[in-house]
């Protein structure tokens, strides 16, 4: 494994539990990502609206390529049921060159 750009990045997204799926599927058949993982359970505080809130979300692990990092965005910010969801993402430095191929060729037309 090499120590450079991959050209695959990471974009970490959290959302409502029972949104989740439905945002993972709508982005993995656009083929704007390889793969999303959804990892529910989790308890997110945040400042929100001047006071600390908490809200019961899963957490979308999502892999793409830098290149389609923008229009995935993109097309999270408009499914999103949040007025400014958590979008991050992430330059994949290292892995698995199989695996990272296997993320460039699942992503786009």
């Amino acid at each position: 494994m090499g120590s450079g750009s991959t050209g695959c990045v990471v974009v970490l997204c959290t959302a409502p539990v029972a949104a989740a799926p439905e945002l993972a599927r709508a982005v993995v058949e656009a083929r704007l990502c390889a793969c999303v993982n959804v990892l529910p359970g989790g308890r997110s505080y945040f400042w929100w609206e001047g006071k600390v809130d908490e809200a019961h979300e899963a957490l979308l692990v999502i892999k793409t390529t830098a290149e389609g990092s923008a229009a995935l965005q993109a097309r999270l910010a408009e499914l999103h049921p949040y007025d400014v969801p958590e979008l991050v993402a992430l330059d994949v430095k290292d892995g698995l060159p199989a695996y990272l191929a296997w993320v460039v060729d699942s992503v786009g037309s």
